[in-house]
């Protein structure tokens, strides 16, 4: 390949990228072809035996209907979406009513999924674990969820508008905390650093007020588990066997890192896709939010503890009332939306409430859902991403087809018809929306202006969003939108003066508007028409010169206009440079390998800070090229001298955006 053309594909890869790691996504969905899934589940073979309710033809829940339907569906999903493996149990009324693997552990090994001796990783849904310790706490009354929780470290969190972070913060994702990424996955072991040392020298700056915007974040759940280990005196993995998986009986399970070799050797793998090689063991930094390992019968003793308002088999974890409390909703909601429940999600589902969590790392991905009302819990996890990232949407609809089967809505919602203000309301809440999710203060910033969403106003009165380009959303009350055919509600109206977007399947994040110097759109075009520019100016140089000299044709400028037009030539070069410098950074988010995020890449980000020098002075080279291009009087070299001035400056306009310039490390 043409070295010109290489790097017009690496600098398109760095601004292209829209997707980069979630462990709950903002408005996004996650990307799968559906049809082609759901094609392959009507497909796959069902055997006689299912039986259906007295009443109207509704498939009962028995453990026979559940394992027929789920060999069908994770048979054709897992073969469709190049997954390695699964495991499932669900619970019903006080007993596992199913647990079941599918695939394979180990692809290479031949060694099968199994729901008793098989560990996955969790991700996220440990969080659960961490927030029923801090509950137990809060019942013996050691700790209060309305305290500063500066109270109770021996680090101080620094205030922001006066507001101090409560543990009730914590649990609804509302401390107010940035983003964080360095150092939150390592797979080399002599990296790997404890939860202390992660909280007090990784400490994530305050971008909101405490107690306001969702903004969900992993190290507000790992100060949760810190003040769990300082309060009760012991060390967080100590606390958590002791008080939660020794009672339930967990013996299969662990969040210590590494694991203990008698679980170690029944780890299953994690895999990119089934036709990869494994993945490196993901060591979690911040622990308490996400360093679980578990099987799905441990997971199954889990969810009927909760069910059972705490007990289990006479283990009582939480008192009934302190259960009762963890299940009911702690942050405010509007009708519709999902909110939170002292750390569960909590939400409706074909008029039923569930709670619930779901959990990420690179190649295991979980979800657990429980259904207080009708006893019922259900447990899957998967080892691998699959085909363009796959999982996301076979988890989801895995969770959906489940509730539309057993659990359905009693009739369909009739459509709301559109008010009739409503293609000037889209109209005034069209463009750029960015995640309260997100890095503001170091070089990723650039990352989260790239992938912001659109939100775009329909000739019809609809909405659009971007990164669901299959939904058109109505107008159908003040400041709400409903998704045409769905259920998915959105909530548009100005937050202290900025537009804010909250989709109602997300209570931990929302999207707010952005001024349209910050927007994805300028800031896009800024950096491939400058990107472009400048190939153009490099590639044309050595052309010129091999033409003139071929046609003996003497240069058309000299003396100090003919040294600023071969600055600029190299001021072009250094600036593309600069930027391929950069994309070298973020090639690992490209990759998904989050764990080049480490003390390992302190040194190319330094020098990269210390290289803004450059774009800055290949911006004034630039424009002494203008000044002096303009006293030629050759308007094809002033204009072109224009154009390449603009593209130095573009360089500069989006590091500065993008927050490339400056000494920060701490991302």
């Amino acid at each position: 390949m043409n070295k010109g053309f290489k790097v017009v594909a690496m600098l398109l890869a760095f601004a292209g990228f829209a997707t980069v790691y979630a462990q709950e996504p903002a408005i996004t969905a996650p990307s799968i072809t559906q049809q082609t899934l759901q094609d392959e589940v009507a497909d796959a073979p069902v055997e006689a035996g299912v039986e259906d309710s007295a009443e109207d033809g509704q498939p009962a829940l028995t453990a026979q209907d559940l394992r027929i339907w789920l060999d069908g569906y994770l048979g054709a999903s897992l073969a469709s979406a190049d997954i390695a493996g699964a495991v499932v149990s669900v619970v019903k009324d006080g007993e596992i009513l199913l647990s079941q693997g599918y695939g394979h552990a180990d692809v290479e090994a031949d060694k099968p999924m199994d729901p008793a001796r098989t560990l996955v990783r969790v991700g996220s849904t440990s969080k659960l674990f961490t927030w029923t310790a801090v509950m137990q706490l809060v019942e013996q009354g050691r700790l209060d969820l309305d305290q500063d929780v500066n109270e109770y470290l021996d680090f101080r969190l620094p205030e922001r508008d006066g507001r101090a972070v409560t543990m009730n913060d914590l649990m609804t994702h509302r401390g107010g905390f940035e983003e964080g990424l360095k150092a939150l996955l390592i797979t080399d072991p002599e990296l790997y650093i404890s939860n202390e040392t992660y909280l007090k020298e990784h400490m994530r700056p305050r971008i909101f007020a405490a107690g306001e915007t969702p903004a969900y974040s992993n190290y507000g759940t790992a100060l949760a588990g810190y003040i769990v280990e300082r309060i009760s005196g012991e060390p967080f993995d100590d606390y958590v066997d002791r008080h939660l998986l020794e009672p339930l009986g967990m013996a299969h399970s662990s969040f210590r890192q590494p694991l203990p070799p008698a679980l170690a050797e029944n780890l299953s793998r994690g895999y990119m896709t089934s036709k990869d090689e494994p993945w490196p063991f993901e060591f979690v930094t911040s622990s308490p939010a996400g360093s679980l390992s578990a099987t799905a019968d441990d997971m199954a003793k889990f969810m009927l503890m909760h069910l059972q308002q705490g007990e289990y088999r006479g283990q009582v974890i939480l008192r009934a009332e302190t259960a009762q409390q963890m299940h009911s909703p702690s942050a405010p909601s509007q009708p519709g939306f999902a909110t939170l429940a002292h750390g569960f999600f909590y939400g409706e589902k074909n008029g039923h409430r569930f709670i619930g969590h779901g959990g990420d790392t690179v190649v295991f991905h979980t979800d657990m859902n429980l259904l207080p009302d009708e006893g019922v819990g259900f447990f899957v996890s998967f080892n691998s991403r699959g085909s363009q990232d796959a999982v996301y949407g076979v988890r989801q609809r895995l969770f959906d087809d489940f509730m539309d089967r057993y659990f359905p809505a009693d009739a369909e919602a009739a459509e709301q018809p559109a008010l009739a203000n409503a293609a000037e309301q889209a109209r005034a809440v069209a463009g750029y929306y960015q995640s309260s999710r997100r890095i503001e203060t170091a070089f990723l910033k650039l990352v989260y202006v790239l992938q912001q969403a659109e939100v775009v106003a329909n000739e019809d009165g609809t909405l659009g969003l971007s990164a669901e380009p299959d939904k058109r959303f109505r107008y159908v009350a003040a400041n709400t939108w409903r998704e045409e055919g769905g259920d998915k509600l959105l909530h548009i109206a100005p937050v202290d003066g900025r537009l804010t977007l909250t989709d109602s399947d997300n209570p931990v994040s929302v999207m707010q508007a952005v001024p349209a110097a910050e927007s994805a759109g300028l800031n896009l075009f800024v950096l491939l028409a400058s990107a472009g520019v400048l190939l153009f100016a490099v590639l044309a140089w050595p052309v010129a010169w091999r033409y003139r000299r071929l046609y003996r044709q003497p240069p058309p400028l000299a003396g100090r206009s003919l040294l600023a037009y071969r600055l600029a030539r190299v001021a072009a070069l250094a600036s593309l440079a600069y930027l391929v410098g950069w994309y070298f950074a973020f090639q690992p988010l490209l990759q998904n390998q989050l764990d080049a995020y480490g003390l390992g890449m302190d040194g190319l980000l330094r020098s990269l800070q210390f290289a803004a020098v450059v774009p800055l002075v290949a911006a004034a080279v630039g424009l002494w090229n203008v000044r002096l291009s303009i006293g030629s009087g050759r308007w094809g070299a002033i204009l072109f001298s224009l154009v390449l001035a603009a593209a130095l400056l573009g360089v500069v306009w989006v590091a500065w955006v993008g927050k490339l310039m400056g000494f920060n490390l701490e991302y």
